[in-house]
């Protein structure tokens, strides 16, 4: 009898023990108030648990926490700060709206805010707001998506204008750049001078360096992940702009309110418009023009509370053209040729999200993409002979390259505790190579000739599988670490690839960490790159048999601080190996059809390594940003430079870019950006000496080189500078933007090059052979009109 009492308390005891460690969990969206956007990033932090998480590329977040009385804030950059209190009794759902501050006020957050740069686990990734990019000065006034990128430490343009990117030491073909999710295998417009993307169709640009999370693979040096806006689902807007060389216009907004958005972004150039009257006073015979366009559109659809569907994709071509149509003799003899150039993007995606349960979000995605380089040309030639039947002949060549893929990829984040924030999925892509091929046809007179030469296409498989964690070890210590694998068949051939990766950061106090990290990348896909043509003419070619892998191994050590609740500032180190890189073979280039593409090109390594600075200011009047890099980056061929090491050609010692926006009222911002670059490292001739040949008058002239890229063209440096005037108007926002390019007009050095130049004194001649710069781009004014409604 006396122990049911006492059983009653002890029963009473573990009850109530229960019901205190009881946890429940708080999911939904983070989105914009005005538009319905997702914003990708933005972070919800529990005050009273002193625990946080962020929102996934989508908006969704999960948060487990004790039963009771809990304090939220809600919080994103350029948005205003909300706090929600309430009791946690239950799985609760909050999808919640964040309002846009107009004038970027700072954002001060009590307690231990998450999502400041010290408490990340990830390093070698930068985040840029769209709104920063977009107020940066830009060569003749367009909005350029890469030359922003271009301007963070650790990347590098190449050459003037070009939009490429060289990440670490790495290569063009090196970076994954994904637009939705689907990959873009050229991102260039106008001959490398502007890039594919549209900055008014897009909303997160987010560039990885190094340590990369598991999610990711397939490249070996960096990943560019860029989302499209959603459009709106409250109202009907739209925004464009009318520049010198191009306009542009988006439009979005809601299909059915707060169910089913749209947006639609569209940009074309008029530059043959406005040359084809100085062509044609030029010359009658000839017709000459270039242009390129662009076009992306998306539609969202949520079905309920827990289904969403998009559906986005993009296009985009650059056409150029010259015709000409001569007549002589009085019209008996007309020859016509007509030759152009054509390259674009295609990609699509369709993506199904479905919240399983509240700590655990899924995605499935179905996607296209396909890069085409067609050139060539057709000519005709007729002749009638006084009293004689008409002679005729003509020709047709055609050039054509191809990558295109199909992919299936599925995904999920799961978030058991706070602790916890588990990603794992695969992906399935069939790849399909067309590497060069060339169809020529004859006709003379009524006898035709046609023959195609190049190689044959080539199909291949490629599959990976991934699991990562975010692992909150302890309040001080947090750790992202996973395995990638991934498998590549084609032909007879398989190969597979266990990639480890891992981050980790250790919190010294409140608002300084250090982080290192490692990680192994494989890349089966490569580009043969013809430096010499300045064209679109580089060919995505697969692993093969003869062709390996491409693989890379870097770690990284560095710190981060963020101050006065302004500021991030970080410092790494990094050094990266590299396996399998791709050159062409001395004298060998695309141009070259016979035999097949694998014997035109060597395989070699390389390493990189180098310290970058990065200082930040996201909010306030004052904004912008400082990098520097310092940095080295070798090569070694086996069949090159006679087997010894050389640099880079875009080795560059020292890296500086300063960005800088100034909102000076509600109607005036002034901006300006200046970089400064050690000159590219070149391979000129020492030594020139004609070999004395008896069937010529002068000889054949013999260039004699030195070590591979040897040499350094002078500094590259140049200022931009921007002022923008804004007006309210009862439809919208106008906004003149005055911009100039390369202000104080620096000469920069396109290319070097040996000319030889003749002179006489008295009876004697003489030839000097002088090095002479080419410059691209002098002081560019440029001027746009940005609307809004």
């Amino acid at each position: 009898m006396q122990t049911k009492p006492l059983f009653l308390f002890f029963l009473c005891i573990l009850t109530l023990a229960m019901q205190a460690q009881k946890k429940y969990t708080i999911s939904g969206y983070l989105k914009d108030s005005q538009t319905g956007e997702s914003l990708i990033g933005a972070n919800l932090y529990c005050k009273n648990h002193e625990v946080g998480t962020v929102a996934n590329p989508y908006g969704f977040y999960s948060l487990t926490l004790p039963q009771g009385k809990v304090d939220l804030i809600f919080s994103y950059v350029g948005y205003a700060t909300q706090e929600i209190s309430f009791v946690l009794s239950k799985d609760t759902l909050l999808t919640i709206p964040l309002a846009g501050t107009l004038t970027l006020k700072e954002i001060e957050v009590t307690a231990q805010a998450i999502d400041r740069i010290e408490t990340k686990t990830q390093m070698s990734s930068i985040t840029l707001p769209v709104a920063q990019i977009k107020s940066m000065p830009a060569f003749m006034g367009e909005v350029d998506l890469i030359k922003a990128i271009q301007m963070l430490p650790g990347v590098q343009a190449g050459s003037e204008g070009n939009s490429g990117m060289y990440v670490r030491g790495g290569g063009p073909d090196q970076n994954l750049i994904l637009l939705d999710g689907v990959p873009v295998y050229n991102v260039s417009h106008l001959f490398g001078f502007f890039s594919v993307f549209n900055a008014d169709a897009v909303n997160n640009v987010e560039l990885f360096k190094g340590g990369f999370p598991a999610r990711y693979g397939g490249r070996a040096s960096s990943v560019l992940d860029i989302n499209l806006k959603e459009g709106n689902m409250k109202e009907f807007h739209g925004e464009g702009s009318i520049g010198l060389v191009s306009s542009k216009l988006t439009l979005e907004g809601p299909i059915w309110k707060d169910h089913t958005s749209f947006i639609v972004s569209g940009r074309r150039t008029y530059i043959d418009l406005l040359m084809k009257p100085l062509i044609k006073a030029a010359s009658d015979d000839v017709d000459a023009g270039y242009y390129f366009y662009d076009l992306t559109a998306k539609i969202n659809h949520r079905f309920s509370d827990k289904d969403r569907i998009y559906l986005s994709a993009y296009m985009g071509d650059d056409k150029f053209h010259v015709n000409i149509e001569e007549n002589y003799e009085g019209g008996a003899s007309q020859t016509k040729t007509k030759s152009g150039l054509k390259w674009g993007n295609i990609t699509s995606a369709f993506r199904w999200n479905h919240i399983y349960n509240a700590k655990l979000f899924g995605n499935t995605t179905l996607t296209y993409s396909r890069f085409r380089f067609n050139t060539g040309g057709e000519g005709e030639e007729k002749y009638t002979p006084p009293g004689n039947a008409t002679e005729y002949s003509s020709y047709k060549i055609n050039y054509n390259s191809l990558i295109e893929d199909l992919n299936a990829k599925i995904s999920f984040d799961y978030m058991p505790s706070p602790n916890h924030y588990i990603r794992l999925g695969g992906n399935f892509i069939y790849h399909k190579f067309t590497p060069g091929v060339m169809a020529v046809k004859t006709t003379e007179n009524i006898a035709d000739t046609s023959f195609r030469i190049g190689s044959n296409d080539v199909f291949a498989n490629e599959m990976a599988l991934y699991a990562e964690d975010d692992f909150s070890i302890t309040s001080k210590l947090k750790v992202n670490y996973g395995l990638h694998w991934s498998g590549f068949a084609v032909r007879n051939t398989f190969y597979q690839t266990l990639q480890p990766r891992v981050s980790a950061r250790y919190l010294l106090r409140e608002s300084l960490s250090l982080k290192a990290s490692y990680s192994k990348m494989a890349q089966y896909i490569h580009l043969l790159t013809n430096s010499s043509t300045g064209l679109p003419t580089d060919l995505w070619v697969p692993s093969t048999e003869v062709l390996k892998p491409q693989y890379s191994d870097q770690i990284a050590i560095g710190t981060a601080k963020s101050f006065k609740e302004k500021y991030e500032i970080s410092l790494e180190a990094y050094y990266k190996t590299m396996d399998n890189l791709l050159e062409y073979r001395e004298g060998a280039s695309f141009f070259d059809m016979d035999g097949r593409w694998e014997s035109k090109v060597l395989q070699g390594k390389g390493d990189s390594y180098g310290l970058e600075l990065f200082l930040q200011k996201k909010t306030g009047k004052l904004s912008g940003f400082v990098g520097y890099t310092l940095s080295w980056t070798n090569r070694i061929f086996e069949e090159l430079n006679n087997g010894r090491q050389f640099p880079y050609k875009y080795d560059r010692r020292h890296d500086i870019s300063i960005s800088v926006l100034y909102k000076a009222t509600s109607h005036i911002e002034v901006s300006g950006t200046w970089v400064y670059g050690t000159g590219n490292a070149t391979t000129i001739p020492v030594a020139i000496y004609d070999d004395g040949s008896t069937f010529t008058y002068p000889g054949t002239e013999i260039r004699v080189y030195g070590d591979r890229n040897a040499f350094r063209l002078p500094a590259y440096h140049r200022l931009d500078l921007a002022a923008s005037f804004i007006k309210q108007k009862k439809w919208g926002e106008r906004r003149w933007i005055f911009g100039l390019y390369n202000a104080y007009n620096r000469k920069n050095p396109f290319f070097i090059d040996v000319e030889s130049r003749t002179y006489h004194e008295g009876d004697k001649t003489y030839t000097e052979n002088k090095f002479y710069q080419y410059s691209l781009f002098p002081l560019i004014p440029s001027i746009s009109y940005n609307f809004k409604f």
